[in-house]
């Protein structure tokens, strides 16, 4: 990138896609009234997703069909405090410690909802994942995956000269593509691609993340005690910029231990988009999982 081209680049606003910034701006009256309504409909709608995206999750649980008499439902729930959240596109984070619920149920359907805030106990996003295995199980897999999302940010205004907090709320809806091979036990490799649609005219409206990944799992330390990880490079375009980031996740666990601790360490390679050139965190999990047997 030409020297010019960065002096451009870095003059334009940071995007709100997948992470959030604490801005201050002075609005009229007017304008902070309306924001502050427009917040109180789109809580009320997100709260109606919430209810029936749970009802239909416990319902996928105990109706979901299968070939064999014998159905067997997963259900898992993730409970992840760290020092930097990190948004699902690693180059962006909230910049402060949050609290994650990241749970999953169902078994070739799942309902995968992702429940973020900071320890501020301000909402980050709620994002509510449906995924579907398009194959059985076999060495090539292949899921695919939608969600409609709310990303929310604080913003400082003024009513009648005093200061106010006011809370915007930011909606998407993304798809997603993840074909990958199991090459063993342990290993597999795969590629994964996201698209992102912002539905406010001022948001950023099309974002398009792919990544070339690799999962390694269960390699021994010491006994009882494992590491995971996920190397990662992958290309970010968001509208007409883009750029090149490599990222990788990184978990110690013990075996049928609850606690585990997890990293992601993001590094920027080549960019347009105005964003941290590095990110990293570290983070305690608590992971609750079980099977739920139903009979026909």
């Amino acid at each position: 990138m030409h020297n010019s081209q960065k002096n451009i680049v870095m003059k334009k606003r940071k995007p709100e896609t997948g992470s959030i910034h604490i801005a201050s701006a002075r609005y009229p009256e007017e304008q902070v009234k309306k924001c502050t309504k427009s917040n109180m409909i789109r809580k009320m709608v997100f709260k109606s997703i919430i209810v029936f995206s749970f009802l239909g999750s416990f319902d996928l649980v105990f109706s979901q069909n299968n070939d064999s008499t014998k159905r067997v439902n997963n259900f898992k729930i993730v409970t992840s405090v760290t020092n930097n959240g990190i948004s699902l596109i690693p180059t962006f984070s909230l910049g402060k410690p949050a609290i994650i619920f990241d749970a999953s149920m169902g078994q070739r359907l799942t309902f995968d909802p992702l429940i973020r805030y900071s320890l501020e106990g301000k909402p980050w996003s709620f994002i509510f994942w449906w995924r579907y295995k398009l194959l059985k199980p076999g060495k090539f897999q292949f899921t695919i995956g939608a969600h409609p999302s709310v990303l929310f940010k604080t913003i400082n205004g003024t009513v009648n000269g005093v200061p106010t907090e006011i809370m915007r709320a930011r909606q998407y809806v993304v798809g997603e593509l993840y074909p990958y091979y199991i090459l063993s036990k342990n290993i597999n490799f795969g590629v994964y691609y996201n698209y992102s649609r912002g539905l406010a005219a001022d948001d950023i409206r099309n974002t398009n993340f792919l990544t070339l990944r690799m999962g390694i799992s269960n390699i021994v330390i010491f006994k009882d005690m494992y590491l995971s990880f996920v190397p990662q490079v992958y290309y970010l375009k968001m509208d007409s910029r883009d750029g090149f980031y490599i990222t990788s996740a990184f978990m110690l666990s013990k075996k049928n231990f609850p606690f585990s601790i997890s990293s992601v360490i993001n590094r920027t390679l080549e960019t347009e988009i105005v964003s941290d050139n590095f990110v990293w965190n570290i983070s305690l999990n608590y992971t609750i999982s079980q099977k739920i047997v139903n009979f026909k």
